[in-house]
């Protein structure tokens, strides 16, 4: 199967929800009229990092920026998401949606590893699970950020049959190069696509680093960001996955026996 997948880069205006989504949605029709079937955005997008001030910007599923964000997709025709904060019962949680083309939530992945550094531990309630989907364009797994430095999530993905991981984050530029290695790293080792979408200029601890980027099964860059603000559109075909794991199969080498 062959589709276009659009990545939203945007500068995340910290607690100016309404210019973030005004901006989100311009990206959003600009993916439409590309014909991509699906646009992520960042970590945080409407709000930023203003943890402090968390329940203000949050929302119960179904409700304020997450209804509106189901009505673009359905106006839009297209599947897009990204992380917002939650509303939930037991508290604050920093929430991956996926609406589909229709407008319903098709997933959510509440951040299961929170960065202690950026005070996610003191304000955000974690999730317990990871979650993935099976989208019109294959089984899809959903990540945070910080999860990138976790390759467990990443294999788990591909044990239940993942082809692609979107990643939504709000990633420093000071430690770019972690991000651009791991990115490529985690598509390598799995043998899928990944899909990731940073923020650009100024972030939680200083300026955010960009460089989003969808990476195939063979680790190959279809498109990469620099550190503006842009809409970076890729075909993928994922008929490259079943050559990868034809000519290296290490999925199907493995010995957890042992590990």
């Amino acid at each position: 199967m062959r589709f276009l997948l659009s990545l939203g880069q945007m500068a995340i205006l910290t607690g100016q929800t309404e210019a973030n989504y005004e901006r989100l949605c311009a990206l959003t029709r600009e993916a439409a009229r590309r014909g991509s079937a699906l646009v992520l955005f960042p970590e945080l997008w409407y709000s930023g990092y203003d943890l402090d001030n968390g329940r203000h910007y949050a929302a119960r599923r179904g409700e304020g920026i997450f209804a509106r964000l189901s009505q673009l997709a359905q106006e839009c025709h297209l599947a897009v998401g990204g992380s917002l904060l939650e509303e939930t019962n037991e508290g604050i949680a920093n929430t991956l949606v996926l609406f589909d083309a229709n407008g319903e939530c098709c997933a959510a992945y509440r951040k299961t590893h929170l960065f202690p550094w950026l005070a996610e531990t003191r304000h955000l309630t974690p999730g317990e699970r990871l979650e993935s989907v099976a989208a019109p364009w294959g089984i899809t797994g959903l990540a945070l950020c910080y999860d990138l430095r976790f390759p467990e999530v990443f294999r788990h993905y591909a044990l239940k049959g993942a082809r692609l991981v979107l990643l939504a984050a709000q990633w420093p530029a000071s430690r770019r190069h972690h991000w651009q290695t791991l990115v490529k790293a985690r598509a390598i080792e799995n043998q899928f696509f990944v899909a990731a979408c940073n923020g650009v200029g100024n972030g939680p601890a200083g300026p955010l680093g960009g460089a989003s980027a969808i990476i195939t099964p063979w680790g190959d860059t279809l498109v990469e960001g620099d550190d503006s603000e842009n809409l970076l559109t890729a075909e993928i075909d994922d008929s490259l996955i079943e050559v990868a794991r034809r000519c290296l199969p290490t999925l199907s080498q493995r010995r957890p026996e042992i590990y």
